[in-house]
């Protein structure tokens, strides 16, 4: 299983700001954008309110996710889903993501509520980039085939700098 660091003060702060909210549940940073700050982070499968949260991958960076609903508005997923029903290869290494993401959940905590439920459609339904492209960038290449082929499509979301400096609050 991958250990991510835990967050410091300065990474809340900065996922504070990208979310516009007070981010919940963070266990740690699963990946850094090139600018050096946060741009996925790994929750506890129990949210500090007792509320189950199956997504242990969420994407904190709004540059980032704003070139990945472009994607997604482009029929990306449904091209994606096509050969998910087509591509048994492509099916097995989807499962695979699936059965991965499951057993690295599981060892951080047990939540009855969630078990055997991923994110972003995994194994049968390609439903949110956004998560499976945060699973592709905590887990590395070749574990989640759907988000490899995303990540492949996107520009440097961090040639234009930290995605914190947009804000003007």
């Amino acid at each position: 299983m991958t250990q991510h660091p835990a967050p410091t003060t300065a990474d809340l702060a900065v996922v504070r700001r990208q979310l516009g909210r007070e981010p919940r549940g963070v266990r740690g940073i699963a990946h850094r954008c090139g600018c050096g700050d946060p741009d996925v982070v790994q929750t506890e499968p129990r949210l500090p309110d007792g509320t189950p949260f199956p997504t242990m991958y969420y994407l904190t960076c709004p540059r980032l996710a704003g070139l990945i609903g472009t994607l997604e508005a482009g029929g990306t997923m449904r091209e994606m889903q096509d050969r998910l029903a087509t591509d048994a290869g492509l099916a097995a290494a989807y499962t695979a993501a699936h059965e991965t993401y499951l057993v690295e959940r599981e060892s951080i905590k047990h939540v009855e509520e969630i078990v055997g439920i991923t994110a972003g459609g995994m194994p049968s339904r390609v439903k949110c980039l956004h998560v499976l492209v945060g699973h592709a960038l905590a887990a590395g290449p070749g574990v989640n085939p759907f988000g490899d082929e995303a990540l492949a499509l996107l520009p440097d979301w961090a040639a234009a700098g930290p995605c914190t400096c947009e804000e003007t609050s």
